[in-house]
């Protein structure tokens, strides 16, 4: 018989349970990284709530938990601490600068050829090279237009996808 938030856990009805569990989910979301189903299922049966692995999956879907990278590896987090890590990861410069100046995306060979608006080129190159994105060889901005540089086919399409993905998730525009 475990009391959770004043809740006979035990003798509680289906959707009592459901809320009760929930919420100690969260709050141990929200108290330690946690990186699994597993870990989950674990830290709730040390609370006394027993559970499924299938359930906790259930609960962490409907509660809108996500996967976001910690110190240790990807650990889950609510909705809300997404928009905090995002805010404050290795691409959090550039995310702001994509929001801010739209860019074009085009190619020459193994280079990408990014153009914004006049003089906001070294702006973006710097945020570019102080980010998460490692797999170019430089970058050379003159004034609206930057150089992407990379040394084979591979590298610059996984780049490219991953530029994309950043600016898309900072709703930046594209110059068409």
């Amino acid at each position: 018989m475990t009391i959770t938030g004043g809740v006979d856990v035990a003798r509680a009805n289906g959707q009592e349970a459901k809320a009760v569990r929930q919420r100690a989910i969260r709050e141990l979301v929200l108290s330690r990284p946690l990186a699994s189903q597993r870990e989950v299922v674990d830290a709730l049966l040390e609370q006394g709530i027993e559970v499924t692995q299938a359930t906790v999956s259930r609960d962490i879907a409907e509660i809108g938990l996500v996967k976001a990278p910690g110190a240790g590896g990807h650990v889950y987090v609510t909705p809300d601490r997404l928009t905090t890590i995002a805010l404050s990861g290795p691409d959090a410069r550039l995310e702001r600068i994509l929001a801010e100046i739209p860019i074009s995306v085009g190619r020459s060979g193994l280079i990408l050829v990014l153009v914004g608006s006049p003089g906001t080129a070294s702006v973006i190159a710097q945020a570019i090279d102080e980010s998460s994105l490692d797999e170019q060889e430089g970058t050379l901005a003159g004034d609206n237009t930057l150089l992407v540089l990379f040394a084979d086919e591979s590298r610059l399409e996984r780049w490219r996808e991953r530029f994309l993905a950043i600016q898309s998730r900072a709703g930046g525009g594209s110059i068409p």
